[in-house]
Parts: C-alpha cells; sequence; structure tokens
C-alpha cells in the first residue's frame, strides 16, 4: 500500500504531499490538482510513455527536474520509489529502502505498473467489442462486454451475484445479457423486468452503464493493486451513492464482503458533497484538495484538531459545501 505520494514541479504540483489510505477520497475544487495527482501516480508506472513538456509546471527553469516519491506502507514499509524527468529523458522508478533485494525491487516495479485510472464514459462502456482472450476494462470503460463475458463463462457465481446488485441498484432491468453481433464480436444488453425486451447498451442511461462499470470492477476476481476512479459519482442518482461507495470498499476491504482476495488500494475523487456526506465518521478516508496562490495542499480530514468543533450535528458535505473546510473555489 501506498502511504504517500510527494509531488514536484508536476503540473500544478509545484511541492505537495498526498496522504493515503487503503481508501482516499479526494475533494476540492476544479484546478486543485486531484487529477494530476492521478496522473502522476500512474505515470510513475510508465515514466517511459511520459513527455516532460507536457507535465512539467509551467514556467519551470530548464535545469529543473520534475519528480514524484512513492512512499511505501505494508508490505513495504520502509521503502521509497522516486521517479524523475529531466528534457529528453526519465530515471527511475528507483527504489530506497533497509535491506533491499531485487525480489523487492521486482515486486513494487509491479505494483506500480499494475496502478490503473478509471474516468468512465458511457460511449465508451456501450461500445460493441472484440472479443480476446485477456481483456480488460479500459481506462473509459471500454472492453466492459468482453469483462463481463469472461465473467459468465469463468465466474457465473461472480457473475450472477453482479448481476443481482445491478437489478438492486437499477430495477427496471433484471438481467444482464451478452449478445454476438457478428463473429468474434460480444455487445452488452440489458433485459427489462418488465415484458422482458431486450435493450443494447447504448440505448441505456448513462447513469445505468456508468454504475455497471464501477460493479464490473468491485467483482472482478483478480482486479488491479492499485485502482483510481475519477468522480464514480458522476451521472449516479444522489440516493445510489451509499452502493456507489460499497462498491468501491468491496475492493479496499474484500473480506468485510466475504472475499478471499488481497485488498485493493482505491483513490477516488469527487465533486459531491452527497458522496462525501458518507463519510463523516471515517474522516481518515477524506483528503482535502486547496489552492494557496500557486501551490496545492492535500489535508487528511482527520488531522483536522477543530473538525468535531466545526462538524457538531451538521453533515460533512454541508461543512465542506460552506468553504469552512476548504477544498471550494475561490472567489476574488
Amino acid at each position: 500500500m501506498i502511504k504517500a505520494v510527494h509531488l514536484k514541479n508536476f503540473k500544478a504540483l509545484r511541492h505537495a504531499k498526498l496522504p493515503l489510505g487503503r481508501f482516499t477520497l479526494i475533494v476540492g475544487p476544479n484546478g486543485s490538482g486531484k487529477s494530476t495527482a492521478l496522473q502522476a501516480l500512474k505515470a510513475v508506472g510508465n515514466p517511459e510513455t511520459v513527455d516532460f513538456n507536457l507535465i512539467a509546471t509551467v514556467g519551470l527553469p530548464n535545469a529543473a527536474t520534475v519528480e514524484v516519491r512513492v512512499e511505501w506502507g505494508s508490505p513495504f514499509e520502509g521503502y521509497e520509489s522516486t521517479t524523475s524527468w529531466f528534457p529528453g529523458r526519465n530515471v527511475g522508478p528507483a527504489l530506497a529502502g533497509p535491506g533491499l533485494s531485487e525480489s523487492t525491487i521486482n515486486s513494487v516495479r509491479r505494483v506500480l505498473e499494475s496502478v490503473r485510472l478509471y474516468s468512465f464514459d458511457a460511449q465508451a462502456i456501450s461500445r460493441p467489442i472484440q472479443v480476446a482472450r485477456h481483456t480488460e476494462v479500459t481506462p473509459d470503460g471500454g472492453n466492459l462486454a468482453g469483462v463481463l463475458d469472461f465473467l459468465h463463462s469463468s465466474e457465473p457465481e461472480r457473475f450472477e451475484l453482479l448481476n443481482a446488485e445491478l437489478t438492486r441498484w437499477q430495477p427496471d432491468f433484471d438481467r444482464i445479457l451478452l449478445d454476438t453481433p457478428s463473429p468474434g464480436n460480444k455487445s452488452l444488453l440489458l433485459r427489462t423486468r418488465k415484458g422482458g425486451h431486450k435493450i443494447q447498451a447504448t440505448e441505456v442511461s448513462q447513469g445505468t452503464l456508468l454504475a455497471l462499470a464501477i460493479l464490473t470492477l468491485a467483482y472482478i476476481p483478480n482486479p488491479a493493486p492499485i485502482v483510481c476512479l475519477e468522480e464514480p459519482d458522476r451521472g449516479i442518482h444522489p440516493r445510489l451513492l451509499r452502493d456507489v461507495r460499497d462498491a468501491m470498499y468491496r475492493l479496499s476491504y474484500p473480506k468485510n464482503f466475504g472475499e478471499s482476495r488481497d485488498p485493493v488500494q482505491v483513490i477516488a475523487t469527487t465533486h459531491s458533497p452527497y458522496l462525501l456526506d458518507l463519510f463523516k465518521d471515517h474522516p481518515e478516508e477524506v483528503v482535502i484538495a486547496d489552492t494557496l496562490g500557486q501551490d496545492v495542499r492535500f489535508e487528511r480530514l482527520s488531522d483536522r484538531e477543530d473538525l468535531d468543533e466545526i462538524l457538531g450535528d451538521a453533515q460533512l458535505g454541508d461543512a465542506w459545501y460552506s468553504g469552512v473546510l476548504g477544498g471550494v473555489p475561490s472567489h476574488p
């Protein structure tokens, strides 16, 4: 698990530290570095694919360095990975720590290479796909039909659990269906509870498709060790946000849901006070992103000494929306 990410000269993050836990929800205004921090974490696993000129802070001197340092927790407690970018080259991720071994270096590298960053798009989710032997959900939600087809054929019990959960979220439907519109291709459909009509995914609401993508991540047998989700509440009715939270918790705390696999570290962003309300009892899972002049600060909510005084009987979302916690747009 990653304990913190230290960022230097990465886009708007000139000098920032993002604290992380098993589950972290980052809330803040547009331009406060939420998405940038997730992009930096993804870049560390594949530094050669990143162009220095596209990630360097605007106005950075030619001799300056872009750097992302990852501070590890269990099972790599005491280790740090540092990746640096210079014009025309990159260095890292270089691992440092006590008793360093080739096995540890390789294990950490595999985790970093496996970071997944998702920003789901309903059009990509609904698109028919060509079936491949090894298919995973793409960053925008593409290939979902292929992943569901794999679950249906190879993990039927998981598929049925996923189907039951989706139809609980969206009771107008009673079945996830997969069609073969042409040889080697799969498309996604949903069957209506009333009348049994088969509806192509392209005709299904955006919110339903986004919900299905989130649930699919929660029910696949071998998810990535680190999953970043951009606004998982987007397009979903506020009354379903508790279910969205629980789907993310299913990834992070699998034993609580009867799963035997390893936990996934989940980092999500939001602008929703309704989603934030669900974390009032877990302020250690909330990070407030705020802009201070040209700098960005990430602060874990539980680190605020005045938190109990501020909240009292108020909803967490209301307190954040009011601006008293920071992390809201500033006005001139």
